[in-house]
């Protein structure tokens, strides 16, 4: 039985909020708000690539091999999530947006861009909330011990 970790996941959840808390808070135009803005962006792209990894490893237990998961495009490795109830059919389609908006950080480090990304963080940070119970839940320590 795989065993799952998903302490890391967690952490990148609290970095990002704990980010978006001291955006909020620091003086609107400011050197500080513009730093934090960055680390919002930046604690962003590795939560989702961090959620992505545990999805893949997820998966194997499902028969799916590593070869072929490390081919897919991430948005059917989110498909294939919800075939397995990993995720509903309505948060895979927020993970579509929220993996569009964080392919639009390797061109745009704007401030438009960065207001979009702005408004997406409170509904991902549930999701990365959601996904981290899922995955502790079905393949965690506990559920591992609890086959035992």
């Amino acid at each position: 039985m795989l065993y799952l970790n998903v302490e890391h996941l967690q952490r990148c959840m609290q970095t990002l909020a704990s980010s978006l808390a001291l955006y909020q808070q620091a003086e609107a135009g400011s050197i500080a708000q513009e730093v934090f803005r960055n680390a919002i962006v930046k604690s962003y792209e590795l939560t989702q690539e961090t959620a992505f990894k545990l999805l893949k490893k997820s998966l194997k237990v499902y028969g799916h091999s590593s070869n072929k998961l490390e081919a897919l495009p991430i948005k059917d490795v989110l498909r294939l999530a919800a075939v397995h109830d990993l995720m509903s059919l309505a948060e895979v389609e927020r993970w579509f947006r929220y993996r569009d908006n964080r392919n639009n950080t390797a061109h745009d480090y704007g401030e438009q861009f960065a207001q979009e990304t702005l408004v997406l963080i409170p509904a991902f940070l549930q999701d990365i909330a959601t996904l981290a119970d899922t995955l502790q839940r079905k393949l965690g320590k506990e559920s591992a011990d609890a086959d035992d």
